[in-house]
């Protein structure tokens, strides 16, 4: 079982219980060396240390110092010196790391000092040594990443400590008597190959890495952010597929996935590395459509679906609704990220997003609540949305200026020459014409917004006629 974060502190304090020599009280300004040892004196030394280390890097007065603080608050919760100190370089009354990682992700002109790379590897490597695969060496040094390290943070689990499901047993859908109808599942076909990954089982451990009709991919699935996002993983001028895992790591409340083969440490969201050797290479994963729906609607329209066994080789309490149950029903995040536009939707409101064509856009399910069909645009693509928002599920086709309308059979759009067969793949006309399924996937709205890197649109009824 992943050691649970409770745990893994209080390991960390067992191993920071050490003394250091006895700061010695000097006067501004400060040399690089001093502000590195009182800024590991607030981490490591005693609390008279602490105590003088905060009082000289206070009256320094630069607030580059300000992300060994907040990383500071984290470890020692809700400390009124640290508070203080943080409110007086910055005039932020942040008071605990969470309130402290906002501010820092909104300050991104306050570099940190040079002393809080070695500082935050060193809080790294004693959680877990296998860190250092990742931002050990020369990998964490600005100009060799595109994101902040200030802003990666311990998920609260070790390096694998969320196993991903390698090439994983599948059974009959006849099998899968531990299924509920109202189970929500990943759906996924390709090339006649069609599988079915239920979120009770994927909750526990976020990766797959499968080969389906003859494509590698991997379906990265952040629970925190609320997006199973299906990736290609052959890529142009690699030898072989990347294979990817769970680093341990966070940035914005969203996992950092590793691929194996470098160590490199890619956006969940973006499919695009961002530490390690693999940065600057340009490469960005293909997104693949995925469908969340119940188990009944999916095995209904696939009756020779294969879907995930329980015998995963990991010992988990697969039940339904036990995985991240907390969470999915609160309306808080669990890790700090600053969230835009809540006025237009809140934060931990499902949508459906695309990201090509040259523009982005999301919908919000509850569109999806008194129509199922609309008709819309994203960049310079026409787009039809087929939604039912009381299973999360979402699928977009290509239209092609065709307008579309909801069948009275199932599984069928009313459009132009009569009923158009809605498949997963495609939409195929009365005539034979076929518009293919548009790669998409649903997210936490605090997510699509702030992962993406772009301005995307937000549908709203009165953009665009609904049918």
């Amino acid at each position: 079982m992943p050691r649970t974060i409770a745990s893994i502190f209080g390991a960390f304090f067992l191993l920071t219980a050490i003394a250091g020599k006895p700061a010695m009280v000097q006067s501004a300004p400060l040399s690089d060396k001093a502000i590195a040892d009182y800024s590991r004196d607030v981490f490591f030394g005693t609390a008279d240390q602490r105590t003088i280390a905060l009082r000289h890097l206070v009256a320094r007065g630069q607030a580059d110092v300000a992300p060994a603080l907040v990383m500071a608050m984290r470890y020692f919760g809700a400390d009124a010196e640290i508070s203080d100190a943080f409110k007086r370089l910055t005039g932020n009354d942040a008071t605990d790391w969470f309130d402290g990682m906002l501010w820092q992700e909104a300050n991104p002109e306050i570099a940190a000092h040079p002393s809080y790379r070695d500082l935050k590897i060193e809080l790294f490597s004693r959680l877990d040594r296998e860190f250092l695969r990742f931002v050990g060496g020369e990998r964490s040094l600005p100009e060799n990443m595109e994101i902040r390290l200030e802003e990666i943070t311990w998920g609260g689990v070790v390096v694998d400590g969320i196993p991903s499901l390698d090439d994983p047993e599948l059974i009959d859908s006849q099998d899968a008597d531990y299924l509920l109808d109202d189970d929500l599942v990943f759906g996924v076909s390709i090339n006649g190959d069609v599988r079915a990954y239920p979120l009770r089982i994927m909750g526990w451990h976020e990766m797959f890495n499968e080969v389906i009709g003859g494509v590698p991919v991997a379906l990265a699935y952040c629970t925190l952010c609320g997006a199973g996002i299906l990736f290609e993983t052959q890529v142009e001028g690699q030898e072989a597929p990347f294979v990817f895992g769970s680093s341990g790591f966070l940035y914005r409340s969203n996992k950092l996935m590793f691929d194996r083969r470098t160590d490199s440490l890619w956006n969940q969201f973006t499919g695009e590395p961002v530490s390690g050797p693999l940065v600057g290479s340009g490469i960005k994963l293909k997104i693949r459509p995925v469908a969340i729906t119940s188990w009944k609607n999916w095995k209904s329209k696939n009756p020779d679906t294969k879907v995930l066994s329980l015998n995963t080789g990991h010992n988990r309490n697969y039940d339904s609704g036990v995985v991240y149950n907390t969470y999915f029903t609160s309306p808080d995040l669990m890790f700090p990220a600053v969230v835009a536009r809540e006025n237009e939707v809140k934060r931990k409101e499902y949508v459906f997003g695309i990201r090509d064509f040259g523009a982005a856009k999301a919908w919000p399910l509850d569109a999806f609540q008194d129509v199922r069909v609309i008709n819309d645009r994203v960049g310079n693509l026409d787009v039809v949305l087929i939604g039912d928002a009381s299973t999360r599920t979402v699928r977009a086709y290509e239209r092609n200026g065709l307008s579309f309308m909801q069948s009275e059979q199932p599984d069928f759009l009313t459009g132009p020459g009569g009923q158009w067969k809605i498949g997963e793949n495609r939409i195929v006309g009365p005539d034979g014409t076929r518009l293919p399924r548009v790669a998409g996937h649903v997210a936490y709205w605090f997510a699509w917004d702030g992962y993406l890197g772009v301005k995307s649109e937000l549908y709203s009824d009165a953009s665009v006629k609904s049918q």
